[in-house]
């Protein structure tokens, strides 16, 4: 398998960094009022749309203060309804319980953000239910490490611009990143948004708006799937 994303080299990832920001106002991603609101989001945002997180986040603080004791003071079935919206309501009630419980056990917030990044994203991996992408999300947004997110849109963007061939591992991509932008939070904040926006108005999966894509001379798949 040719390394796509070693030949096009450091040069390209942040070229489209820029190309993205020249296109698109400031992102300032995530909306979260608080870095535990973001923890929650993580976990919630799994396989479905962020509108429908904000609808679970809504009726979660209607209900009780967003904080790790209250939300694992609910009865699971209690979590679960209250959290419906996200879809998998029952699968990410469990995963939310185990998250609190976890996060209290450890100290709480001030505790895990005095780890050191490479323990933390081992502690949060070492969590039921939580993976690279929400174990990253957590740490970029939540405790403002310079961590890049892989996410689907990352995928499906970088493979049509021939960055990678679409069978790389996370890790691969997260590494190659991060080693051609350098240490820098607020860049990783704003590459992942911007990427998001990208993929979700322009890039789409199903009905790629090539005509408007201000990538479109460098994407390989021009005109869809």
């Amino acid at each position: 398998m040719a390394d796509s994303l070693a030949e096009r080299g450091d040069g390209a990832i942040r070229a489209l960094y820029e190309r993205l920001g020249s296109a698109y106002a400031e992102q300032r991603w995530w909306p979260a009022e608080t870095p535990f609101e973001v923890m929650l989001g993580a976990i919630l945002t799994q396989n479905t749309a962020w509108t429908n997180v904000e609808r679970a986040l809504d009726q979660l603080r209607a209900r009780i203060p967003l904080r790790p004791e209250p939300v694992l003071g609910l009865a699971e079935p209690v979590l679960a309804e209250l959290i419906r919206p996200s879809g998998y309501y029952n699968v990410k009630a469990r995963r939310l319980r185990c998250f609190c419980a976890a996060l209290i056990e450890a100290g709480g917030e001030a505790a895990l953000a005095a780890m050191p990044t490479e323990p933390l994203r081992h502690w949060l991996l070492a969590i039921n239910g939580i993976g690279p992408e929400t174990a990253d999300d957590i740490l970029l947004y939540a405790f403002e490490r310079p961590v890049f997110v892989v996410d689907a849109y990352t995928r499906r963007l970088f493979r049509r611009l021939g960055m990678i061939d679409g069978d790389e591992g996370y890790e691969r991509i997260r590494q190659q990143v991060e080693g051609a932008i350098g240490p820098d939070t607020a860049c990783f904040n704003e590459y992942h948004a911007l990427i998001v926006r990208h993929a979700k108005e322009v890039c789409r999966a199903r009905t790629p708006a090539c005509e408007r894509c201000l990538l479109s001379r460098s994407c390989r798949q021009r005109g869809g799937e």
